[in-house]
Parts: structure tokens; C-alpha cells; sequence
């Protein structure tokens, strides 16, 4: 490290005082790694400011020196975009206050360093409602849900993060401050700025504050877990419920047979509630905020139809919050019991609702032939197309020899996803892991234009360096 640099750093350490900074090797180890163990780097110093004034104080002495920046929040992303390469670590876990919830206004302001758990929480006490979930809310934050315009299971409802944004405090690359600030639901005056930040993955700038969007909290709920013959069924299915339940439905999840057997055989309290298993799960949830709507009654009557009509083989729909939470945790299981059955080689992709079916019989196809044995795990949001093309690895195979595969199997599915007219990123983001495929498979001038923007709000390439757009020196770890 040059003297230059050295001195940078010494500066950072005396703005911050010593509870705003850290060299030890033993606490930054935890950050240097990928929530999968894809990717690890190394950083000389981890700071954590107390507020916004202190992150752009950090920012302008690292703009000045030349010095990379990677803003991090509770690391649980899946693509590499909080992984340093020399660079500091930037967190925001001290800017945990939720400032204000208006209920009349529909609105909270909170600093980035929220746990959106703890968002969510502070909506309903104020009897509102903040839809944003997804399995890592008990220690993910929300400037990094912001930053990767996260998604998860309420989306067909409400949307991505982005659409759950009033407003944004940022502070840029060169340490200046932008308050976009507001509650207002209508604002034409020219650009809307903040969602230049939102899903940038912090390369653009920091998010620091946010104003969020609230929601009527829902007091009445159907849950139905449905058993279909094929994807194309299921397909059908979601239509007719669609077209019956209108905007009520909030929820739409889908779960291969596979996908279920390995919930029940490794997560506890996970159980198959049909008695003959089912090739396709389709997990429909309806909500309301009246607390007398008879949503129920509704979600049977539209499952009756279902199987009338030959849509669905079977229906179990929850008459209790346990049995509700017992749907639910099949769903949520899946991820968690993957890991017990060996590597998994994952994808993250979206496709026009339509072509779910197609896109899932032909991505089967090919990594079938690319690795005999292989044993594919699709699930995910089919409300918005959005499938977890997951693949564990085949019996009695070597887990490394197996991941070594990532890249190439990777390049397949995503090139069949964009073919088909959808994404090889729905809602985990570019990080590391995609920046190939940003090159290979961004369409048009879309590419031109980030790096165009890029160059203009971090024009010495200070914020997150190597993320997104280009990919630095760091590489892939043993994922063990």
C-alpha cells in the first residue's frame, strides 16, 4: 500500500474514532466471504460509520486517495457484490434507526442499516404493513435490499424493492450528500433519481436513509397448497386463480416434486400434506386488510373449480395459522435443505409467465445431457416468472469436481433465459458472479449506458469496484 493510501487510511480511523473503525484480521474475516462461499477477497479495514455526515466524510477522503470503497450491509447477497478486493469495507450496521412511521401518510424513514426484520416489525406496530420479504430478513439490511433491488415472495403483489421506495438519502463517490428524501406518492419534476441507486449494487453510491412505502396490513388470509400433474397445469392453474382472486392474491410460489422431497427428508417439522406425492406444488396465498372477508370460502371455491376442471390432482388449503405455516415452510425449507444433499449449482433467472412451463422443460433438457445424474430443483415465484433454476449434484458425486461445472452450466441457462425473452438476473443481482454475462448477454445500449452513467457519478471508479460492469482480480474460493 502506497503512503498515499497509508495516510488516507489513518485520516478514515481519526474522523471515525475508535468505535467507528476496525483492522482485525478475525472480525473482518466473516465479511470478506460471499454468503456461498463463491468468492472471497481481503480488505485492510473495515469502518463503520454512526451516520450519514461520517460515511461522506469517509467517502471524500477515500475519493481524494484513490481508494476503493465496497459498502456492505448484512452480507447475505448471493452474487458476490459485498466481497472486497483490497479495498475498505464500508458497513452501515451502526445506521440502524427507524427515524419515523406515518400511518396517514403511509410511510417510514429508516437508516440503511435497519435489519428488515426490524422494518417490518415497526410498520405493524403502527398498524401498517411492509410487504418486502424474503428468507435472509432476519439479518439482511435495508440499504442492501435497496441497493440490490431484492425481491422475494409478495412481489406479484407489490413489487421489487424499487417499487417499494419513496425516497433516498445518498451519499456519492466524492463524499457529497444528496437528500431525495420525501413521502410524497406523485413528484413529475424531472428525473427520478433515486432509482439510479436502487438495484446499482452500490456502485453508483451509498444509500444511507430511505423512505419507504406502507401498506394496509392484512387481517384475513387463504393459503392453498395445490398438486398438479405438469408445469403447463400449473400454469392454468395461476391463470384461474388469477382471473377469480384478482388483486387479493398476494402470493404464488411453485415447487417441483424433488424440491419437496428434500424439504421433508432434511428440514424438521417439513411434512408432504397429500397422500400420494404430486409432480408439480403450486402455493397460492390470498390476504386481505378487511378482517371479514371470507377469503377462505373464495380460495375453495376456485380450487373446487381447479379440480373440476382437471387443473389440479389435489388441494389442501389451511384452515389455522399452523397449518398456514406449515404450507409456508415447505417453500422456505428448500434452499436450506439443498445444502444437505451436496453442491448445488444455482440460477437466479426470469422468464415472460407463459414460458415458465417451456423454459423449465427445456432447461431440464440440457443439463441432463451436459451431467448425467444431475438432479434438477426448479422453484420459485411463478406470480412474475421468476424461477430458482437449482441443480443439485448427482449422487455419489464429488462436490468440487461438480461446482467446477458452475460456469459452463451457468452460460447455458442464462443464454436460454435471454433467448427466450428473459433474464439471467431476476432478483439476486450482478455482483461478481454475472459480470460476464452482463458483457455477453446485455441487449441493445443498455450496456453503453450504465458504463456512460458509471463513468459520470464515479468517475475514478471509487464505489465497489469490479462489481456489475467489470470483474477485478478476486476469484472463486472452494465452495465447501
Amino acid at each position: 500500500m502506497s503512503n498515499n493510501a497509508e495516510q488516507a487510511l489513518e485520516k478514515i480511523k481519526s474522523l471515525l474514532g475508535p468505535k467507528g473503525w476496525s483492522d482485525d484480521r478475525e472480525k473482518i474475516a466473516p465479511r470478506l466471504v460471499e454468503e456461498r462461499g463463491l468468492f472471497k477477497g481481503s480488505s485492510p479495514l473495515l469502518v463503520i460509520p454512526a451516520d450519514t455526515t461520517e460515511v461522506s466524510g469517509v467517502m471524500k477522503i477515500a475519493f481524494d486517495a484513490g481508494i476503493g470503497v465496497v459498502p456492505q450491509g448484512g452480507n447475505t447477497g448471493l452474487v458476490g457484490g459485498g466481497v472486497p478486493n483490497g479495498e475498505i469495507i464500508l458497513s452501515l450496521e451502526r445506521m440502524n434507526i427507524i427515524e419515523d412511521v406515518n400511518p396517514i401518510d403511509m410511510s417510514m424513514t429508516v437508516g440503511a442499516g435497519c435489519i428488515l426484520a426490524n422494518v417490518q416489525a415497526a410498520a405493524a406496530d403502527a398498524g401498517a404493513y411492509f410487504p418486502l420479504s424474503l428468507g435472509s430478513e432476519g439479518s439482511c439490511q435495508i440499504g442492501g435490499n435497496l441497493s440490490t433491488n431484492a425481491g422475494g415472495v409478495q412481489v406479484f403483489r407489490y413489487g421489487n424493492a424499487r417499487e417499494l421506495v419513496l425516497g433516498l438519502e445518498v451519499v456519492m463517490a466524492n463524499g457529497q450528500i444528496w437528500n431525495g428524501l420525501q413521502n410524497l406518492r406523485k413528484d413529475n419534476t424531472g428525473y427520478d433519481l433515486k432509482q439510479l441507486f436502487i438495484g446499482s449494487e452500490g456502485t453508483l453510491g451509498i444509500i444511507t436513509r430511505a423512505t419507504l412505502r406502507l401498506f394496509p396490513a392484512p387481517n384475513a388470509y387463504a393459503t392453498a397448497l395445490a398438486g398438479c400433474t405438469s408445469y403447463d397445469d400449473a400454469l392454468k392453474l395461476f391463470l384461474h386463480a388469477r382471473a377469480k382472486i384478482g388483486e387479493q392474491l398476494s402470493a404464488v410460489e411453485v415447487m417441483d416434486s424433488f424440491a419437496v422431497e428434500l424439504a421433508v427428508r432434511h428440514i424438521p417439522n417439513c411434512r408432504d400434506p397429500f397422500n400420494k406425492k404430486q409432480n408439480v406444488y403450486v402455493l397460492f396465498e390470498a390476504t386481505s386488510a378487511n378482517p371479514d372477508a371470507a377469503l377462505n370460502h373464495l380460495m375453495e371455491k376456485v380450487m373446487s373449480k381447479a379440480m373440476e376442471g382437471g387443473l389440479a390432482d389435489d388441494v389442501v388449503i389451511a384452515q389455522s395459522e399452523s397449518q398456514r405455516e406449515d404450507l409456508w415452510r415447505l417453500r422456505d425449507a428448500i434452499p436450506e435443505a439443498q445444502k444437505k444433499e451436496g453442491g448445488s449449482i444455482k440460477h437466479d433467472i426470469s422468464v415472460p409467465i407463459s414460458k415458465v412451463p417451456e423454459f423449465i422443460s427445456r432447461a431440464i433438457e440440457i443439463v441432463k445431457k451436459e451431467i448425467p445424474g444431475v438432479r434438477p430443483v426448479p422453484f420459485g415465484h411463478l406470480g412474475d416468472g421468476n424461477i430458482h433454476f437449482n441443480l443439485t449434484q448427482p449422487e455419489n458425486a464429488d462436490k468440487q469436481e461438480y461446482l467446477s461445472e458452475w460456469g459452463r452450466i451457468n452460460a447455458l441457462i442464462h443464454n436460454l433465459a435471454v433467448d427466450m425473452g428473459g433474464s439471467f438476473s431476476a432478483e439476486h443481482g450482478i455482483g461478481l458472479l454475472k459480470v460476464a454475462d452482463m458483457d455477453n448477454l446485455k441487449r441493445g445500449d443498455g450496456l453503453a449506458l450504465m458504463i456512460e452513467l458509471k463513468k459520470a457519478l464515479d468517475p475514478t471508479g471509487t464505489m465497489n469496484p469490479g462489481k456489475v460492469l467489470n470483474r477485478p482480480g478476486a476469484g472463486p474460493a472452494k465452495n465447501d
